[in-house]
């Protein structure tokens, strides 16, 4: 059987993870590629001078982006044609403290963020990134940037314990998020590393002994993380460890993403969720405005909002339950018009199509699936469904994104979760019921969802890059359509 090469758009995609590991740096990527297309950026801090058959961009937090291009045929009060996903995945996150030693060795202290499957994560080659705040002097004033980091190569490992150690582990891995997850660093034996560990040492017996000392040494960073970990940063940064001000780190796989499988038909990362759907509604948004006649005949506004914090129920301050999305249509809107009355107009006349990725049917669990609802691989974006609203679609919008794929020829499913288990949700909801938006939540069938590394068909990438560039294209001339809505 003749293997499958990878289109540009799936080898884009691997890019793009690989290139990704955190949220600060998908985002980074997502501004990259943005840019390259001609997007401009503005900041939310100053005023917006927007021009009909222009494209801009900005970012909230360097983990939220938001970018839209406005039609040729533009008037405030026309609607909005919106992919919104998410940047954050389940991870490890270093805690504020991350200094632990025990038994001889130099642990690293993190916290549990999203639901991931934790047990994926040991014995696997990890590393951390993330960003930085730096102090910079200069002309004797300090002022502080924002750096991004990441440390390539494998400087820590969450072991297991032995099956001698733990007969009845075969029958049930069960995981203390507290005290089991503490990555390994480096052990206290290694003659390069006797003075790290010396000063670890002398820090914690002053803080027995001396408890103003103490106090005075918890503000720094030599004492709240190990003196290895700070200089491994540093000399990424190429800065001194004593410029490190501050940081937001997590815990990352070193293994990169790749297309696998016997047939080449598979994808194998981390972070599908949701950074596969990130990247493929921005590059179908990007791609349907690449140049001056894809928005000559256009009188809406085309836009992608990729949010941080989804994981862990979006309500921040760079969230989907933030103002964020309202604020961006109001600004949009204002910008042409005075009339504060067209935004209600124009929200009415707008469309979102939540994408995060949806659960494929996995072939040793059949019975997780309801049998007239099972996702398969290769089988197209999957429209989710819920009685109980824990996704916004319905008939209307579904028949919206479900005539886009008919008349592209695009595969599409349903999904709708057993009666007998628990739903999970998407930023769908909460940015209809917050803003009171159309919208349908659909997404590409995966397996191992929040797993340290999960997998999904390379057909699926393809499938969702063109059904998303179809509907910024064509969804002003369907919806005129639709007259069920009125």
């Amino acid at each position: 059987m003749p293997k499958q090469e990878p289109d540009s758009v799936v080898s884009d995609l691997i890019s793009f993870l690989n290139a990704a590991p955190t949220a600060f740096h998908a985002v980074d990527e997502a501004k990259k590629q943005l840019r390259s297309a001609g997007y401009e950026q503005v900041l939310e801090r100053e005023d917006w001078k927007l021009e009909a058959g222009k494209t801009y961009f900005f970012t909230r937090n360097y983990s939220t982006i938001v970018a839209f291009a406005i039609g040729k045929k533009y008037v405030a009060g026309n609607g909005f044609h919106i992919v919104g996903a998410h940047t954050d995945s389940p991870c490890l996150k270093l805690k504020p403290v991350s200094k632990v030693a025990k038994g001889g060795f130099l642990e690293v202290g993190v916290q549990t963020y999203g639901g991931g499957l934790w047990h994926t994560w040991f014995d696997r080659d990890l590393t951390i990134a993330g960003r930085v705040i730096v102090a910079e002097e200069k002309d004797g004033s300090v002022s502080y940037s924002h750096k991004l980091v990441r440390i390539e190569e494998p400087i820590m490992r969450i072991p297991t314990l032995a099956i001698h150690l733990d007969r009845d582990v075969k029958d049930a891995f069960k995981v203390n998020t507290q005290t089991h997850l503490l990555p390994i660093l480096a052990t206290a034996v290694k003659a390069e590393l006797e003075k790290v560990v010396a000063e670890d040492g002398e820090a914690n017996s002053d803080a027995q002994t001396d408890g103003k000392k103490s106090n005075e040494k918890t503000t720094s960073n030599a004492s709240k993380h190990h003196s290895l970990l700070l200089q491994l940063l540093a000399d990424q940064l190429g800065c001194e460890p004593e410029h490190i001000s501050d940081f937001e780190l997590q815990v990352c796989d070193t293994q990169p993403s790749i297309v696998a499988g016997a047939a080449k038909e598979f994808l194998f990362s981390g972070r599908l969720d949701n950074l596969c759907m990130s990247f493929c509604s921005l590059k179908a948004l990007i791609d349907a405005t690449s140049s001056d006649s894809n928005l000559e005949d256009e009188s809406g506004v085309r836009m992608v909002a990729l949010f941080d914090h989804e994981e862990v129920g979006s309500d921040s301050a760079q969230g989907a339950g933030s103002p964020a999305m309202l604020n961006t249509l109001s600004r949009i809107t204002s910008s042409f018009t005075t009339d504060s009355k067209l935004l209600e107009k124009a929200i009415q006349r707008s469309f979102l199509v939540s994408a995060d990725m949806a659960h494929a049917l996995h072939p040793n669990y059949m019975d997780k699936h309801e049998e007239n609802h099972q996702p398969k691989l290769h089988g197209g974006l999957v429209i989710k469904h819920n009685a109980n609203q824990r996704y916004a679609t319905n008939a209307v919008t579904a028949l919206i994104f479900r005539e886009i794929a008919r008349n592209h020829s695009l595969p599409v499913q349903d999904f709708v979760v057993r009666n007998d288990m628990a739903c999970g949700s998407t930023i769908g909801p909460i940015l209809a019921s917050g803003v009171g938006i159309r919208t349908v939540d659909v997404g590409a069938p995966q397996l191992s969802m929040h797993s340290i590394r999960e997998m999904c068909a390379v057909d699926d990438v393809t499938h969702s890059y063109e059904h998303f560039k179809a509907f910024f294209q064509e969804f002003t001339h369907l919806d005129a359509k639709i007259k069920v809505d009125a």
